[in-house]
């Protein structure tokens, strides 16, 4: 393909490791404070994060293991509430640098604007999200590395719907043939070729084994140095070849 204009990034297993130590615990200690007697393992989160969105998590989980959860009249409210509080736990982690960003981000955000292509962010997490994690990671002024960014809030559906991308076309004013988006889930990669943009994917420690038909290439990681053997590392030079 051509050299794209534009790169469009995923935040949650893309750009950082989030899910495992951060989104996971962050959920178990808001379970906690409420006095609920779930815990989500490292496999069975896994197993969750085929239910894209924070509050439909956990409405996915009450529906398998505590359905009389749902019954009670507040069932929505207390989700909502158990959603924020996670959020809040969340944004704690990030601040004591529990989180961040995977091997090679800041050197391959940099590589790529220096070569001047628009950078854009398409994710299913809430904006206050995306703000504390760039800001713990890459300073202050980190949202202003990107034109804008697509978050949960501002679509009705969440990936693998492609509205998010569709949006970030939308107000990339670009065809999606002269983008690129990076994701780490085959859930994200539905969502950006459901768009019709061509998409890499660099895996992440919860989508390994997943199927990635379709992409135009996979990574282990990122560049960073010297390549450890027999892993495949995504590069700006390959990425602006892709």
């Amino acid at each position: 393909m051509a050299r794209p204009d534009a790169v469009i990034f995923d935040v949650d297993g893309t750009l950082a490791e989030t899910e495992r130590d951060g989104h996971r615990v962050a959920f178990n200690r808001a379970f906690a404070e409420a006095g609920l007697p779930w815990r989500w393992g490292e496999r069975l989160y896994g197993e969750l994060l085929a239910v894209t969105g924070g509050r439909e998590r956990i409405e996915s989980f009450a529906r398998r293991f505590a359905p009389d959860f749902l019954q009670a009249p507040a069932a929505v409210a207390r989700i909502a509430e158990l959603h924020r509080r996670k959020n809040a736990h969340y944004a704690a982690i990030v601040q004591q640098g529990g989180l961040p960003l995977r091997p090679g981000v800041p050197r391959l955000l940099d590589e790529l604007a220096a070569a001047g292509l628009r950078l854009a962010v398409a994710t299913t997490t809430s904006r206050a999200n995306l703000e504390v994690l760039l800001g713990a990671t890459l300073g202050a002024d980190a949202m202003s590395r990107f034109e804008f960014a697509v978050c949960g809030e501002d679509v009705a559906c969440k990936k693998p719907d492609p509205e998010a991308y569709l949006l970030a076309l939308r107000r990339l004013q670009l065809p999606a043939a002269r983008c690129v988006a990076v994701e780490d889930s085959a859930n994200g990669l539905r969502a950006a070729l459901g768009a019709g943009i061509p998409t890499v994917i660099v895996r992440s420690l919860y989508t390994h084994g997943e199927d990635f038909a379709g992409a135009l290439r996979s990574f282990d990681g990122y560049a960073d140095g010297a390549a450890p053997a027999g892993r495949r590392q995504l590069s700006a030079a390959l990425l602006i070849g892709a």
